[in-house]
Parts: C-alpha cells; sequence; structure tokens
C-alpha cells in the first residue's frame, strides 16, 4: 500500500504524514485496530450500499469497502494522493473504483452524493470546517461519519513520544483544534448526532441530515 509520507501541495501536507497503517509500534497498532473497529462498526450500523469518502488519502479505507461488495468514491483535494490511491487500487486489481481529484468545498448534490458520507481525519486540515460542513449538508446524503484529533490529547501523545516537539505536538497540517465538546457542538449546528465513539486519540461521530423541509 502506497503511503504519501508528507509530501505537499500547494504548501499542504498531504495524505498520510506518518504511515499508521504500517507502522510496527504496538501503541500506534493498537490505536489504529481500535479506529478500524469504531469505524467499521458504524458503517455497519447503516448498512449503506453506497459511500463516498472525502478525503480519501490513498484510498485505504475506500478499498476496504470495496472488497466488502459496497458501491464506493473517494475524493479528496490533491492530485498527488488521488494517483497514489489510484495505484493502490490497480495493485488490488480493483482498477474500476472511482478516485476523484475534488476538494471538500466543491462537492455537489448531483455527483457526490451516497447513502454514507465517511470524512475522517479531514476537517482539522480546513482553514474554513463550518463551510465544508454547509456543503457536505446539501447533498442528498442520510447518513454521514465524522472523526477528527481529540485535543489536547492528540499533541500530548504526540509530545510524549517524542513527536512534532518543535510545535508542541501538533501534527504538520493540522490547524484546527477540538476537543470533544468543542467538536460536537460544531457538527450539532449542521446535523443530527446519533452516535458518539472516542477511540483514543480521536472523537469519532455519526450523523444523520437534517431535513429543514417544511
Amino acid at each position: 500500500m502506497k503511503i504519501s509520507k508528507g509530501i505537499e501541495e500547494q504548501g499542504i501536507p498531504v495524505g498520510n504524514y506518518y504511515d499508521k497503517y504500517n507502522t510496527q509500534n504496538p501503541i500506534a497498532r493498537k490505536m489504529m485496530s481500535n479506529f478500524d473497529h469504531h469505524l467499521s462498526q458504524l458503517v455497519d450500523m447503516v448498512t449503506p450500499k453506497s459511500i463516498h469518502e472525502i478525503g480519501c488519502g490513498e484510498g485505504v479505507w475506500a478499498l476496504k469497502w470495496h472488497q466488502q461488495g459496497i458501491r464506493v468514491k473517494g475524493s479528496d483535494f490533491s492530485q498527488q494522493v488521488i494517483q497514489l490511491a489510484r495505484d493502490n487500487a490497480q495493485a488490488h486489481n480493483l482498477e474500476d473504483i472511482l478516485f476523484e481529484q475534488k476538494s471538500v468545498y466543491d462537492v455537489a448534490r448531483k455527483t457526490d452524493s451516497a447513502d454514507l458520507v465517511v470524512c475522517c481525519e479531514v476537517l482539522e486540515h480546513l482553514e474554513h470546517p463550518e463551510q465544508a460542513l454547509a456543503t457536505l449538508q446539501e447533498l442528498d446524503t442520510d447518513y454521514y461519519i465524522f472523526s477528527v484529533p481529540r485535543e489536547p490529547l492528540w499533541c500530548a501523545l504526540n509530545m510524549a513520544r517524542g513527536k512534532y516537539l518543535n510545535s508542541w505536538g501538533n501534527t504538520p497540517g493540522h490547524i484546527q483544534h477540538w476537543s470533544k465538546n468543542a467538536f460536537l457542538t460544531l457538527l450539532n449546528q449542521h446535523f443530527e448526532i446519533l452516535e458518539v465513539r472516542s477511540p483514543i486519540p480521536w472523537t469519532m461521530v455519526l450523523c444523520q441530515r437534517v431535513n429543514h423541509e417544511t
């Protein structure tokens, strides 16, 4: 599986800065396994026939869902990372999966809707997360899963392992920092919150679109 490992596009680190999927660190492996467990449970709760993963990175999750028989689309603002996702799909003989270069701000109801939208590890990178949420809210989508690093725990754990000390443990590219309660408050302005999970060190939320039509 090809991982970007911190390449930059438009001055922004794209994809996975740290290869968390193939790490040999037992603590990191345990945390990723826990993340995978909770994400899989939330996906199973809504039994989607189609998923659009926004901010799909190198396509790790999208490829898993595709192999489970779910119709999948993956998008990311980075052309370099989308090419890695396409390479990973071809390596698994899954050339028919759709990966597209597109910003979260540019998704459209007609082309980007799905039964479930997954947007994990994306919002913390955005200058305008509320604008992104408002755009996602307009999709013809019933369910959404969001996840972000849980602060200040995320930075504290990075510092404990000696990473990013010059930036007080902040992972490169993270410009938004939410506590669990702050993130839930943000999401509650746009969606109905159905389920909250706290796999260390993330906040993960299953939401439902609120129909404002009268």
